[in-house]
């Protein structure tokens, strides 16, 4: 698995190509490219790029989907006994993100074509078929149980 964290909007996010992300708003419109140099950490097999503090030579390619607003978060201030109270509301501007493919001094470490998605085809495994010869058949009688038999709880008096 290969992925990388990148800074954006002031906050490090975990990335892996063929997934989106909803981060700070970007001035870009809807199905543009956009290129993030701010790589912050790469891993791919087992190797790990740490920069300091950025990896040199890496980029993180993304494409744009939408813009959209998130929650609403109330702000609520109040001074006791003061008869002062200011409710007011906020919703940030998402841009959500689906990155293409993440690079290293050139070369494709990761692309969204190369991304393994787990369909319901493939997670279905085949069971090889049974035998054709029939088991034997066992006849299992039961028993009737008496009513008041001492394998039935009894209410204590």
């Amino acid at each position: 698995m290969t992925y990388a964290i990148i800074e954006t909007g002031g906050k490090q996010l975990k990335v892996e190509a063929g997934r989106f992300y909803d981060i700070e708003l970007l001035s870009v419109q809807p199905d543009e490219k956009v290129t993030i140099d701010k790589v912050l950490l790469v891993q791919h097999n087992g190797e790990v790029t740490i920069g300091q503090p950025l990896v040199g030579g890496a980029k993180v390619e993304g494409t744009v989907m939408r813009h959209l607003r998130g929650r609403k978060v109330l702000v609520y201030k109040m001074k006791p006994k003061k008869k002062t109270r200011k409710k007011r509301g906020h919703r940030q501007e998402i841009t959500r993100l689906l990155i293409n493919s993440i690079s290293l001094d050139g070369s494709v470490l990761a692309s969204e074509e190369n991304a393994i998605t787990l369909t319901p085809e493939a997670s279905v495994t085949t069971v090889p078929a049974a035998t054709t010869e029939t088991p034997e058949t066992v006849d299992v009688v039961a028993e009737p149980v008496a009513e008041n038999s001492p394998t039935e709880e009894t209410p204590a008096e």
